[in-house]
């Protein structure tokens, strides 16, 4: 029987790693070899758009698959199955909006990402080998053109149709990934919808620029019971936009990536490591999180320690020559970064790291090789030619950069040097100089190519147009009152005949006295005055009528008894009044002012009054009884509105000597609401209760038969003032075509 040996040689590691390294390579590049690749890029600008030329080797199956983001504002462009012939990673342009494009080649699949200013639409095309992309700088739709710069006819028509008509989303749905991930899934009607995705403190929120939402996709998603850290996903329309907020909880981390017409937002789980220390806590003030160690070392050198630390950290620690020495070191359970914090503490040590590589040398060194930089890059600023540049302000007032440059009232001025104060501008360097233009609101800036950039981002961040407010306020003044009124008279009156056909009693002679009583015949000596040319006033015994209200007197009810010779009567006349009145006043004014501006609307009169001068002449002045509206609106950036309300309602009173009183209610405050909500100031409520008694004294307090000798009046009033504030954001659509 043969036996049956084998041999085996033993390849040392490196071997072994240089072998497979070159079957990747090779494997590789025969993958590549079977795909197309990406030779050269050029760009120039055609008016306000930039068109980029992307040349292929091979002449392209179909267009790249891309997707635009707004902050910050770039366009990527997948190329599948091409490589990266160009040589370099980066490109710059500087064309129009366009600043530069970079190349990254992951495995078959390259990415081109191209910088911009400002969010724009593009489209793309093919013209024979080449890849044209059209860069719209007028912020309308983008059409495709060839390499000539003529318009083809190619598949991003639709798209441009679609953007005019403000595209809708088609579908979104949420899924289960693996490790417990929570991915949303969103159908885009095409690849050209830009995206502005923000990572907040309770989740992820998501806007789709100039998107429409169907009725069906409204909706709120509970999607607790899938053991993600997402718990809710809501999809709402926020004027011309879609904002889909993607609510997490835990320990999380967001990634987003968009293939074709469909974005993906995937929220992963964050495992804590046990053998870190969580940031901010008790234990770690200082925020380390690297993974434990432990370290007992006897006087060994200082780079034998940093070399420990590097390996299990991962870092690449490149140390000075001049860092020596031997310390002693015994550390049980601790954060391999705060490890590194003690040696470099005890051997007067600092670091500057760069990525994953730490350069470590004694703090004397770093800081004389960091002011050498500084004083060599000043250098350079000096030597550095000056460039010019017109900067044409939309929304800003020129002027308002008049304490950004440090400029005199002329509206010339140079750097830090002419304003007489380094201190007092770090905008332009000391050989810059800028001249505002008021009349045509342009800003004239000379300085280095840096500064120059400087101050284009400064003013792309502050030269936007500012949301607008529409303040919708509703005053409601509700009066409730109620009055009641009752008031008796009571009398007396003996007629009887005692001499000659004379009325009352004979007293002497012709004198006569009568009680109460109407008597009849003229020129009778009882003291009474003449009423008519045949009767007297009668002499009432009480008489307690009720007040009128309101100008309106008082409805009477009399009664007359008498006896059988209709010589002696009781006189008997009720009269009572009732009043009940509501009313509701309603203010209701309007203001629309942009945001952190104050917007006040008034309307009333103004009463004149006297005032002494210190002459002691009088002169005449007036006082203000009107309505005033003060609002001043803040926008937040979760889209509710903060407003600072200050109303005022004045009328005016009762007439005084020194003129009219003016009757004061006044409501300010300040309250959150969200966009198109109502919030109610109130707390101005006035009530009044008064009782007023008129009677006769003993008589007046009888049960029942008191009624007869006093007067009752009751009054009850309610007043209430409300205030309604709607705020509305104005959106840029409606306020252009209001």
């Amino acid at each position: 029987m043969t036996p049956n040996v084998q041999i085996r040689f033993a390849m040392p590691a490196w071997l072994a790693r240089a072998a497979t390294a070159l079957v990747l390579l090779t494997c590789a590049g025969a993958a590549l070899a079977q795909g197309n690749a990406i030779e050269s890029i050029t760009a120039n600008q055609q008016g306000s758009n930039v068109v980029i030329n992307v040349t292929m080797r091979d002449v392209p199956t179909r267009a790249p698959i891309g997707f635009a983001i707004t902050n910050p504002a770039r366009i990527a462009l997948d190329f599948g199955a091409t490589a990266n012939a160009t040589g370099k990673n980066m490109q710059e342009l500087n064309l129009g909006d366009v600043r530069s494009l970079n190349l990254v080649q992951a495995g078959e699949r390259t990415r081109m990402v191209v910088n911009l200013a400002r969010a724009l639409n593009y489209a793309t095309a093919i013209d024979g080998k080449s890849i044209i992309v059209t860069v719209e700088g007028t912020g309308g739709v983008a059409r495709a053109v060839n390499a000539s710069g003529l318009p083809v006819a190619a598949p991003a028509a639709p798209v441009a149709s679609a953007l005019a008509a403000r595209p809708q989303l088609r579908d979104l749905d949420f899924k289960r990934g693996a490790n417990g991930a929570g991915r949303v899934v969103v159908d885009l009607p095409n690849n050209q919808v830009a995206v502005d995705v923000r990572q907040t403190g309770t989740g992820v929120t998501v806007d789709f620029i100039g998107a429409r939402l169907p009725e069906s996709l409204r909706r709120r998603l509970d999607v607790t019971d899938f053991g993600t850290p997402v718990t809710r996903v809501a999809t709402s329309a926020q004027g011309d936009n879609v904002r889909m907020t993607i609510e997490a909880q835990g320990a999380w981390e967001q990634s987003v990536f968009q293939s074709d017409s469909q974005l993906v937002v995937e929220v992963r789980p964050v495992v804590e490591d046990p053998n870190r220390n969580s940031p901010g806590s008790s234990n770690n003030p200082q925020g380390y999180r690297g993974e434990k160690l432990s370290f007992d070392f006897q006087n060994v050198e200082v780079r034998a320690a940093l070399q420990a630390v590097a390996d299990i950290s991962g870092l690449n620690i490149i140390a000075s020559d001049s860092v020596a020495g031997f310390l002693t070191l015994r550390l049980k359970d601790v954060p391999w970064d705060q490890a590194l914090d003690v040696i470099l503490t005890a051997k007067g040590l600092d670091m500057r790291k760069n990525g994953t590589v730490l350069w470590i040398a004694p703090k004397e060194e770093l800081l004389t090789k960091e002011k050498l930089e500084l004083e060599q890059r000043a250098q350079i600023a000096e030597l550095e030619p000056l460039r010019s540049e017109i900067f044409q302000l939309n929304y800003q007032k020129a002027e308002s950069f008049r304490n950004v440059f440090g400029l005199d009232q002329g509206g010339v001025g140079a750097g830090a040097g002419a304003a007489g104060d380094a201190g007092r501008n770090r905008v332009l360097s000391r050989r810059g100089s800028a001249i505002i233009d008021p009349r045509t609101n342009q800003l004239f800036v000379t300085d280095i190519a840096s500064k120059i950039e400087d101050i284009r981002k400064l003013i792309q961040k502050t030269d936007v147009a500012s949301k607008q407010v529409l303040i919708e306020a509703r005053l409601v003044e509700a009066n409730d009152g109620f009055s009641r009124n009752l008031g008796a008279k009571l009398g007396f009156a003996d007629m009887r005949t005692m001499r000659g056909g004379d009325s009352g009693w004979q007293v002497n002679g012709n004198e006569r006295i009568a009680i109460g009583g109407n008597l009849v015949g003229v020129g009778q000596t009882t003291g009474q005055v003449a009423n008519s040319a045949d009767s007297f006033n009668n002499t009432t015994m009480v008489n307690l009528p009720a007040a009128g209200i309101g100008g309106i007197p008082a409805s009477s009810l009399a009664f007359s008894l008498f006896s059988s010779a209709a010589n002696r009567f009781l006189n008997l006349e009720l009269s009572a009044l009732e009043a009940d009145g509501k009313g509701k006043i309603i203010s209701s004014p309007r203001v629309v002012t942009e945001d952190k501006q104050v917007a006040l609307i008034e309307q009333g009169v103004e009463l004149p009054y006297e005032n002494s001068t210190s002459s002691g002449a009088t002169a005449i002045e007036f006082k203000k009884a009107n309505l005033r509206l003060e609002v001043t609106p803040q926008i937040t950036p979760d889209g509710n509105v903060v407003l600072e309300v200050d109303v005022s309602k004045d009328s005016k009173g009762e007439d005084t000597r020194a003129g009219f009183a003016i009757n004061t209610q006044h409501v300010k405050t300040k309250v959150m609401v969200e966009n198109g909500g109502t919030v109610v100031l109130g707390g101005i409520y006035q009530q009044t209760e008064r009782t007023n008694e008129s009677k006769v004294p003993f008589l007046g307090d009888v049960p029942l038969l008191g009624y007869l000798f006093k007067t009752t009046a009751r009054e009850s009033s309610k007043t209430e003032l409300l205030v309604f504030i709607t705020p509305k954001i104005v959106n840029d659509n409606v306020a252009g075509a209001r």
